[in-house]
């Protein structure tokens, strides 16, 4: 951005060349007007923001505890807030700190059939408007804290004026990168690349697709996955790169996800060009019986494995089943083909968060791959308090240690939450994220849906106090009373929806007849 003072001089010699029906036009508001609005189209987000993702990863490769972090957000407001409150909780920065878009909460909370489960059933454009609507809300926050330096500029003596516009001249704006989930691409590949150009014209710089089959889509945590074979999953691979190129992204970011892990089904059997490619091992994955020609009943699909003949184990669905306990095995393959393929980063779903499980599957990639990195869902379909405690449990065991206190399966049991079985599992919590980053290259660490369970139990507390016993102080004590003390900047409500800077503008445009919203009878003002 522009030194403030150039921007004004660059307006007034505008101004100059426009005559005298310009006299109105106060270069200064121009000036201000465009400092608040840094970012034009999607397409600059999308590059500012590629720029800072590829930086990024060349800090991790150098340094395994510069991981980058996200937390899911359904809409624009809350992805406004969250970048505010980083910004005051981390001197005004915002490195390294991004957000996440999930196809999981657009399905169950944006899509105008209502609520649906994550099966790519809701809208195709919901998840690009999405997209546009964040980053206008964090488009929104530059201009309403930018207004606020303005105003403080206004006010300033002449001595402090120095310093009030140092802080506008280098001014750290809310627009970070967005990883936006693209499922598994909704349809075929052209689907996938129209899809992909509207999310980045929207601004997104990283999009993330799955390798499961685009019809029969399932969350990652549930059951009934269907995976496809690399060829049809490459193909759109590709097609995102394409549509990175088209609209001059070129350093757009490519995140694959694996769902092979937790699926046991695939669709198709792979076509197989010569053995041992790529198809040839997709197929060695299934689970087959050996048959004779005699054997074969009408209607059944039997394919050649190694002078064989093989009749795979076909679902009254027409689908075909992995052999079991070959999904880790499969994770691999899919993830060291991927890179091959053109993409930039992994993402693999686990049964539960195991560093040393994460760890082992990320090694055997980074064989091939040295420098392979990954995105990982610290999901909150993990029950992470049992899982770590009962991690906690088994170290115990292991090591001789006594845990006849102790009942694993019933470890969630607040009972449990003063003993150092729990203590020694949540600093395995706390510090998961900095563990994996150096132990299984984990670049990113996101929380796919933490604003809808945050949203459901801050409006839980509020109901059960509100219309209770507690009635309005359900509400002050519980909520206004914190945010004022949190120095929470949407007290403030009316700012933060944009009447300041409406205010500016009218005097901008109508100076002293202006009919100003912030004048001493606003009850704002008992926030100031």
């Amino acid at each position: 951005m522009s030194n403030y003072q150039s921007a004004i001089e660059a307006v007034q010699a505008i101004k100059a060349n426009a005559g005298s029906s310009w006299d109105a036009i106060n270069p200064e508001s121009v000036a201000r007007m465009r400092a608040q609005n840094r970012f034009k189209t999607g397409l600059e987000i999308a590059q500012y923001t590629a720029d800072i993702m590829r930086s990024d990863m060349a800090a991790f490769d150098a340094d395994s505890s510069k991981y980058t972090q996200s937390l899911g957000c359904w809409h624009g407001f809350i992805g406004q807030q969250k970048m505010i409150s980083i910004k005051k909780h981390f001197d005004g920065q915002t490195d390294r700190r991004y957000l996440y878009l999930s196809g999981w909460m657009v399905a169950a909370l944006r899509s105008e059939f209502g609520p649906l489960p994550d099966q790519s059933m809701h809208e195709k454009t919901s998840v690009a408007s999405l997209v546009a609507e964040l980053y206008t809300f964090l488009r929104q926050a530059d201009a309403r804290e930018l207004g606020g330096l303005f105003r403080e500029l206004d006010a300033a003596s002449d001595g402090d004026k120095a310093a009030i516009q140092y802080k506008i001249d280098n001014h750290v704006t809310h627009v970070v990168p967005i990883i936006a989930d693209i499922d598994a691409g909704f349809g075929n590949a052209e689907a996938t690349y129209i899809m992909a150009k509207q999310m980045i014209e929207a601004g997104a710089c990283a999009l993330q697709i799955e390798n499961q089959v685009a019809d029969e889509k399932q969350c990652g945590h549930q059951d009934g996955k269907v995976t496809v074979p690399h060829a049809d999953f490459h193909s759109k691979i590709r097609a995102l790169r394409h549509a990175f190129l088209e609209l001059g992204i070129d350093n757009g970011i490519i995140v694959s996800r694996t769902d092979s892990e937790g699926a046991g089904l695939t669709k198709e059997i792979a076509v197989v060009k010569e053995p041992g490619d790529q198809g040839d091992i997709y197929n060695s994955f299934l689970d087959v019986e050996e048959i004779d020609v005699s054997d074969m009943a009408e209607g059944d699909v039997c394919f050649n494995r190694n002078g064989k003949l093989v009749r795979p184990k076909r679902l009254p669905s027409g689908l075909y089943q992995f052999r079991q306990g070959t999904g880790e095995e499969r994770c691999v393959f899919d993830s060291i083909e991927a890179i091959k393929a053109g993409a930039d980063l992994l993402w693999i779903e686990t049964a539960t968060p195991n560093v040393a499980d994460i760890t082992a599957m990320m090694n055997e990639v980074r064989k091939e791959i040295p420098d392979a990195k990954l995105v990982y869902n610290n999901s909150p379909s993990f029950n992470w308090t049992l899982n770590f405690r009962q991690q906690a449990y088994d170290t115990m065991v292991a090591a001789g240690e006594d845990v006849s206190n102790y009942v694993r399966a019933d470890l969630m049991n607040v009972d449990y939450d003063t003993t150092e079985l729990a203590a020694s599992a949540d600093d395995k919590i706390r510090s998961f994220q900095s563990d994996t980053a150096r132990e299984a290259g984990i670049f990113h660490h996101l929380i796919t849906l933490p604003t809808y369970h945050t949203a459901a139990l801050s409006t839980d507390n509020l109901a059960k106090e509100y219309f209770g016993d507690q009635g309005m102080l359900g509400y002050v004590e519980g909520v206004q009373r914190k945010e004022i003390r949190q120095g929470i900047a949407c007290v403030k409500h009316q700012n933060m929806s944009g009447s300041d800077m409406g205010d500016d503008h009218k005097e901008y445009f109508a100076g002293e007849n202006a009919l100003k919203a912030g004048g001493a009878n606003n009850t704002s003002n008992q926030f100031s």
